[in-house]
């Protein structure tokens, strides 16, 4: 059974002034290109499933999105000297990387019972280069519990020389594409093959995902 989902004020301040400020940001620094609002449900619990190419994915798809998404973010990251203090003070849901959390799972069930949107990067980490890496199971497993649509998006443009091209005034295009909704099939088998029907379902995701992106940048789903 999880717990009520519920935000402390300082974080709901932070996003409050956090996500203007960097849509301004990253205005300055790039060209802005949101495709798909219209595929965004108006209300509900749902899962936002991206690729992630670097750093820059993160805060480019909370930003923008019309509502304010919670987030989950490798344990590492809590290591990192200004990132961890962005992560905290957002309210991101720390993971460990292919290990199975329980307390973790149970913080991202209780959001999206409570009708919040989650946003999750499928590939576990950034693959610091345009090409999508192979899908951990985690996120098959969370939608199996959960039971919510998933929306598919497509980010490109947030390589990781972004800034240094931004500030020598090159004003790159960051582009999101926002792919339709959709239901992963149940998942009824047990064992080994329930483990197998998890990777495919990830699988799946993934390669809606890559409907979204340019083939240089689908990777193992190409």
């Amino acid at each position: 059974m999880t717990t009520v989902y519920t935000l402390p004020l300082r974080i709901r301040l932070f996003r409050w002034i956090i996500r203007p400020a960097f849509r301004m940001l990253f205005h300055i620094l790039g060209r802005i290109l949101i495709i798909g609002r219209e595929n965004i449900p108006r209300r509900g619990a749902y899962l936002i499933a991206s690729n992630h190419v670097s750093i820059y994915d993160p805060p480019l798809l909370v930003t923008f999105w019309p509502t304010t998404p919670e987030a989950l973010g490798a344990i590492d990251i809590w290591a990192k000297r200004g990132q961890s203090q962005l992560v905290r003070w957002y309210g991101v849901i720390p993971v460990h990387r292919g290990q199975y959390d329980r307390g973790s799972i149970e913080t991202m069930l209780s959001a999206l019972n409570s009708g919040r949107p989650l946003a999750i990067f499928p590939e576990g980490g950034r693959s610091h280069r345009p090409g999508m890496r192979k899908a951990l199971p985690g996120v098959a497993y969370l939608i199996d519990k959960a039971d919510v649509p998933v929306i598919p998006v497509g980010i490109t443009g947030t390589t990781e020389d972004f800034f240094q091209r931004a500030i020598h005034g090159k004003r790159p295009t960051l582009e999101v594409h926002i792919g339709k909704p959709f239901k992963l099939p149940q998942i009824i088998s047990k064992g080994d093959k329930r483990r197998c029907d998890r990777q495919s379902n990830a699988d799946l995701i993934m390669m809606h995902i890559a409907e979204q992106l340019p083939p240089e940048y689908r990777g193992v789903y190409g």
